[in-house]
């Protein structure tokens, strides 16, 4: 009763356990865009669709995906391929796609991020994340750090799911994080996020997305961005109770955010 769509780009390192993790299901589709490793062999080898798109940013490509590919089920499981669902998970949302009222569109689900094989139970800022949905009633917006807008009411899953984001090295992570750094630093100097936030809608809003987004056009609004996103991980979240993965994280996100500025500042003033 649920497909599956992995959207990839040199997944060869996590792709062959994302596709076991999700292999209950007989609808997995793997959206490429042209890896030059060997994540299509895998993906076919496992029994996969694939189907192949030029990437052009997150928001439109994820569109895409959800717009054309013809899903077999009504329910689409949207993992990354760094992702894993535990089994209760799995078989809560088996129960659930058979069970969920029509008015239901979407499910969010609660992501475990692992770092030095530590859950980031405190250090993570963002654990709440919508993962299960009905495709025709999804749509993402952003083209970084993309946000899921869903036509309907969103119910919560009781289970965890799992997320490794430094599987590939700190390396890996840091190149990632330089490409969304200068994507986001675009976004800023465009004036393309959320122009007029609201302090109220930030800290009182039912939805945990729209709360996220007004928070992050707030914050975008601070001096001092990367030392405030440090102290408020590292002592109002906790991360220290973490231990030094949770330090860790908090610091290397304090350098993304700081790269933000940096190029943000550089763009303004034309470029290198």
């Amino acid at each position: 009763m649920i497909s599956v769509l992995i959207l990839t780009r040199n997944e060869q390192r996590d792709l062959p356990d994302c596709l076991s993790s999700v292999s209950w299901s007989d609808d997995i589709h793997v959206f490429d865009s042209h890896s030059t490793d060997n994540t299509v062999e895998i993906a076919k080898a496992a029994g996969a669709h694939v189907h192949t798109r030029t990437f052009d940013d997150y928001a439109t490509h994820r569109n895409a995906a959800l717009a054309t590919i013809p899903f077999k089920h009504p329910w689409v499981f949207l993992p990354d391929a760094d992702e894993r669902p535990t089994p209760d998970l799995v078989r809560e949302m088996q129960q659930i796609a058979l069970a969920a009222p029509d008015q239901t569109a979407a499910f969010r689900v609660r992501r475990r991020d692992f770092l030095f094989n530590t859950w980031l139970q405190h250090a993570q800022i963002s654990p709440f994340y919508i993962r299960l949905v009905r495709p025709e009633r999804a749509r993402y917006a952003r083209a970084i750090n993309e946000i899921l807008e869903i036509d309907g009411p969103v119910a919560e899953l009781s289970y965890p799911l799992d997320h490794f984001p430094f599987s590939k090295g700190i390396a890996r992570w840091v190149e990632k994080h330089n490409l969304y750094s200068t994507m986001e630093a675009e976004l800023i100097v465009r004036n393309q996020g959320l122009q007029n936030p609201s302090l109220v809608t930030a800290l009182r809003d039912p939805d945990f997305h729209t709360r996220r987004l007004h928070q992050k056009a707030i914050f975008y609004r601070l001096p001092g961005r990367p030392l405030i996103k440090w102290l408020y991980m590292v002592f109002l979240r906790g991360a220290i109770l973490d231990g030094a993965a949770g330090l860790t994280y908090a610091t290397l996100q304090a350098f993304y955010e700081y790269l933000i500025v940096l190029k943000t500042k550089e763009l303004r003033r034309g470029g290198a």
